[in-house]
């Protein structure tokens, strides 16, 4: 992967140590762990084969297997994210229940019918092409498996300058659909029992004590780990993404469904 096959990686170090700096080691989650836990809450994972779409920094395939006891293969498509998450793995001793892969957008390469769940968290609002996504979700899921995802999505309304100037501070290329539409694309791919759940609120408490802290106790330790310039643009960063929160423009949330037994 990279320049020489197309993609361009996004998640550069400055960007990476920062959000393990606000979310936690391996996390590029907002609630880092915790996120984790929600997104998979009620579902035994024991010895189960999970599916992790942009697995990132392996944080949340981590405390699938480690916690949870689930089997888990992690994709992504930038290999510096998969050396650091092999890397991860290796030390916690979890590389009999983790394998981490590198792959090229597109159609997932696996068989029909390989996992009994599939999750992912904040990568899928990188993807352009969610119905065939969505499709290729179904199709690797056994009957009755699960689909359970945390994603940032966009609110009713066209995008506004505030979000485009969000969007720049960002650096990172988004395709954001409404909550509402996930489930539409959910149910025209097959699957049924599909829940959806705002968080919005519940994340805009939690981005505003983030920035608070980048303001006041993590300064030193952002400027020590990222430099004055970085850790400035962060900060904006962080005070951009307050707007569109609470102007209901950027809307986290949570969605999962299940392909039909």
């Amino acid at each position: 992967m990279g320049e020489a096959d197309g993609h361009q990686d996004e998640y550069h170090d400055a960007l990476v140590d920062m959000l393990e700096l606000i979310w936690g080691r391996g996390f590029m989650i907002p609630d880092g762990p915790r996120n984790a836990r929600r997104t998979v809450a009620g579902l035994d994972l024991r010895d189960r084969k999970v599916l992790d779409i942009g697995s990132g920094l392996g944080g949340p395939a981590l405390l699938l297997a480690g916690e949870l006891g689930a089997r888990v293969v992690g994709i992504d498509i930038e290999g510096p994210l998969i050396a650091r998450s092999r890397a991860y793995a290796a030390e916690a001793g979890l590389e009999d229940r983790i394998e981490f892969r590198q792959v090229e957008a597109g159609p997932l390469p696996f068989e029909d019918d390989s996992f009994d769940v599939v999750y992912s968290s904040g990568a899928l609002i990188h993807v352009d092409d969610k119905e065939g996504m969505f499709a290729e979700v179904f199709r690797v899921l056994e009957p009755g498996g699960v689909f359970t995802c945390y994603d940032w999505m966009k609110g009713d309304e066209p995008y506004g300058d505030d979000m485009r100037y969000w969007f720049k501070m960002e650096g990172l290329t988004f395709t954001m659909e409404t909550l509402e539409a996930h489930g539409r694309i959910l149910r025209g791919a097959g699957f049924e029992d599909i829940e959806l759940e705002d968080d919005g609120q519940a994340y805009r408490d939690l981005c505003r004590r983030e920035y608070e802290q980048m303001r006041g106790p993590l300064k030193a330790q952002m400027l020590d780990a990222l430099g004055r310039e970085e850790q400035e643009h962060f900060l904006e960063n962080w005070r951009a993404m307050l707007v569109v929160l609470d102007k209901g423009e950027l809307r986290p949330g949570f969605y999962r469904a299940r392909t039909p037994r």
